[in-house]
């Protein structure tokens, strides 16, 4: 009896020890944050930009989950942003999670490659998760090296590995990549800031519930 309770509590902390340990990814005043043009704010629990301007961890991440929520307007266009090592010139120097209003930007002709839910002009979603306008959605995004996996409202909607876009205009299916983003993903450092980009025309986007979690 006594050696079966003895593995119990040892097989209670080896579970409990591979839990996620969460913590909010920012301060309530966002005083750990970069906040461009003091341009966001929380609204209650709802973090929200007034204009197109980012905001940025003070802190460096490498290694991590990021878990949070985000609700669209009509013609939300936005995004997560991680391993940014130049937060002044972010766009060459990150990798964008988009988040976007599939339905409103689709009727345009969105290409796959700036769905909501892939590697902004490098890896589209497998499928479009996003729900519509008004909903809150929930992503997961794991960041292990060079190895990248999203998880949209349940559904794993981008699986990348780093390494195997070695060009910076072309990605391995072939398709263009944009040319403002001439560094190839291959050798970008997988460590640095975490980001989220802001309002764009007059579409905002709602954040709540981030929280960010080491992978050991």
């Amino acid at each position: 009896m006594q050696t079966k309770s003895i593995l119990a509590v040892f097989m209670l902390g080896l579970l409990c020890s591979c839990q996620p340990k969460w913590q909010p990814l920012f301060s309530d005043d966002l005083s750990n944050a970069l906040n461009v043009n003091g341009a966001w704010s929380f609204q209650g629990d709802v973090l929200t930009a007034s204009e197109d301007a980012s905001l940025f961890t003070n802190a460096e991440y490498e290694n991590f989950e990021l878990d949070l929520e985000f609700k669209n307007e009509k013609g939300t266009n936005s995004g997560v942003i991680v391993y940014c090592t130049n937060r002044e010139d972010w766009i060459p120097n990150s990798v964008e999670i988009q988040i976007s209003d599939d339905q409103h930007f689709g009727d345009e002709g969105l290409k796959p490659i700036f769905m909501c839910g892939g590697i902004f002009g490098h890896l589209g979603p497998t499928s479009s998760s996003v729900k519509p306008t008004g909903e809150w959605n929930h992503m997961n995004i794991r960041c292990e090296g060079q190895h990248i996996t999203v998880t949209l409202n349940g559904q794993v909607s981008a699986d990348m590995d780093m390494a195997l876009w070695t060009s910076g205009t072309k990605n391995p299916d072939g398709t263009d990549i944009p040319s403002w983003l001439p560094k190839p993903f291959a050798e970008l450092p997988t460590k640095g800031y975490i980001g989220f980009q802001g309002k764009h025309g007059d579409a905002n986007i709602y954040f709540r519930n981030i929280k960010i979690s080491p992978i050991k």
